[in-house]
């Protein structure tokens, strides 16, 4: 029996793939792509092919006490908080919220993107309330002069309005690596 993932937004362990940087340079499939290493599907397949880790008898598992620690491609930190508003929302407003973020993810990649900010982009999208999203993107249309600034100013820019807003709620908009 093979794992297969319908939900190509979120996976099955809470990752919001739709958000991630490997995912949006058609790197990755995610696990829904036939990957037998993902430790994580093997045990759906073991509690009946669960979509999503919420969904299981077991939940939350040992497999849970860390996941969050550190970053792969995309940030861990919301990845039990989102899971959980998953299964509050349920998955298809979940999904209608992350296709909304990726909306705002492309548009941020495509008017201010130096070339050099990418993750940091996916990192703030993923880890900021849609809410707070929305409020940013208002600020930069009240502000036609940001969009007359040459790419790189602009993208500082910015860049620099999601990292005041970050800073205000506590958040650091960069991926923790494993020590």
């Amino acid at each position: 029996m093979q794992f297969e993932r319908k939900d190509p937004w979120l996976s099955l362990c809470g990752l919001n793939c739709g958000l991630c940087p490997m995912r949006l340079g058609n790197h990755c499939g995610g696990c829904g792509r036939g990957n037998p290493a993902c430790r994580i599907a093997r045990c759906s397949l073991a509690h009946g092919g669960v979509a999503y880790c919420f969904q299981c008898s077991e939940y939350p598992c040992s497999t849970y006490a860390q996941i969050d620690a550190f970053d792969s491609f995309i940030s861990h930190r919301n990845q039990k908080s989102d899971l959980a508003r998953a299964a509050r929302l349920g998955a298809d407003a979940y999904g209608a919220e992350q296709r909304e973020k990726r909306r705002i993810l492309d548009r941020l990649l495509a008017d201010y993107n130096d070339g050099r900010r990418k993750t940091f982009y996916c990192v703030a999208v993923n880890l900021l309330e849609l809410q707070t999203l929305r409020e940013i993107l208002q600020e930069i249309a009240e502000r036609p002069e940001i969009d007359r600034l040459p790419p790189k100013e602009r993208s500082a820019c910015v860049a620099g309005l999601f990292q005041r807003a970050a800073e205000a709620r506590g958040l650091e908009l960069k991926l923790r690596r494993k020590k």
